[in-house]
């Protein structure tokens, strides 16, 4: 484990950092209902939840921009949102986010703004319970002058960046930000003006370029086709998918921490940081993109970005009823518990 003097030269670098976040963003919409209040409906029979608070935040793509936010870095989301009321929330977000740079985002008709309204359930002294969520996707494949414009965002911020996140959200092919066509010019960008890029996808990374990937384990299991039941699978078939790409590869393993392999043959992992209390592990996985990825362009062995990936994932699953972030306040709090932390 890194000492705090490590810690302290890691993070130190974090507000110099500049990120581009290129993919799906989408708006969380919180609807927080008492039950105390709930009514029967007259015209229907049916209960009637009353909604008593609401708030928004980024989500997808944007959940990553949150925890690097809040981590201090500079950031740069290219994407586009549709010309709708959920877009003008998204954006207006966005607008009021700190250290967000908005120069590669973009609202058009040809989309519908991607939408996650979760209602909650919220009882006194008690976590709070979701609900069935009510989803706004878009259905239709992106239009090629989109994509264009898309591109165009991309290209023209990209010499300016010290690291790259390609976040893919959505279920159903060519629906979303990272059509086909636009991964392979982005990461082929990438490659042109040597700027690291981590994928991290819901539909699987088999799609993607080489660089370095960010999967869970049923990802990898999707990929390699092969049993990964043990840790000692899942290092065989992530040492596998290293040297085939060229590029490191880190899989998440829910409670039993996280693992990354090199192309060259080494492999680490590190367990979970296991805490007391309630958890909502909503979010997890991209404060684990945000976290890796700031670290790594700050210099951070792997080690060192597994294990402060792990601590903001515990501080991550703790904040119940939200997709929460971790600060580097958070993280230093958490860590100086640890015998080898200590100052």
């Amino acid at each position: 484990m890194m000492t705090q003097q490590r810690f302290n030269q890691i993070t130190s670098q974090y507000r110099s950092k500049k990120i581009i976040i290129a993919g799906d963003f989408c708006l969380d919409r919180y609807f927080e209902i008492d039950p105390a209040l709930e009514e029967i409906s007259l015209e229907t029979g049916l209960p009637v939840y009353n909604v008593v608070r609401t708030r928004s935040q980024p989500g997808g793509a944007g959940t990553v921009l949150n925890n690097l936010i809040a981590l201090g870095a500079q950031t740069f989301p290219v994407s586009a949102c549709g010309n709708d009321p959920e877009g003008w929330q998204l954006t207006q977000l966005l607008k009021n986010a700190k250290g967000c740079d908005l120069q590669g985002w973009c609202a058009s008709t040809d989309i519908s703004t991607f939408t996650y309204n979760k209602p909650l359930i919220v009882y006194p002294q008690k976590e709070p319970r979701e609900l069935n969520r009510l989803d706004i996707k878009n259905w239709n494949t992106t239009s090629s002058v989109l994509q264009r414009k898309i591109i165009s965002n991309f290209k023209s911020i990209l010499p300016h960046v010290d690291f790259c996140v390609l976040m893919q959200q959505v279920d159903k092919p060519e629906t979303g930000v990272l059509c086909e066509g636009v991964l392979k010019r982005m990461a082929s960008q990438c490659k042109e003006h040597i700027v690291p890029c981590m994928g991290d996808s819901r539909l699987g990374l088999g799609h993607f370029p080489p660089m370095i990937f960010k999967m869970n384990r049923n990802e990898l299991a999707h990929l390699s086709l092969k049993d990964i039941s043990t840790l000692q699978k899942v290092r065989e078939c992530a040492l596998t998918v290293a040297r085939k790409n060229g590029f490191p590869v880190f899989v998440s393993l829910a409670e039993e921490g996280i693992c990354a392999a090199t192309p060259e043959g080494g492999f680490f992992h590190e367990p979970a940081v296991l805490t007391d209390g309630p958890i909502d592990v909503v979010g997890a996985g991209d404060a684990v993109t945000a976290n890796l990825s700031l670290a790594l362009c700050s210099k951070a062995t792997l080690p060192e970005a597994l294990e402060l990936a792990m601590c903001a994932a515990s501080i991550v699953i703790h904040k119940l009823g939200t997709t929460g972030t971790a600060t580097v306040k958070e993280l230093r709090n958490l860590t100086r518990g640890k015998p080898s932390l200590q100052c």
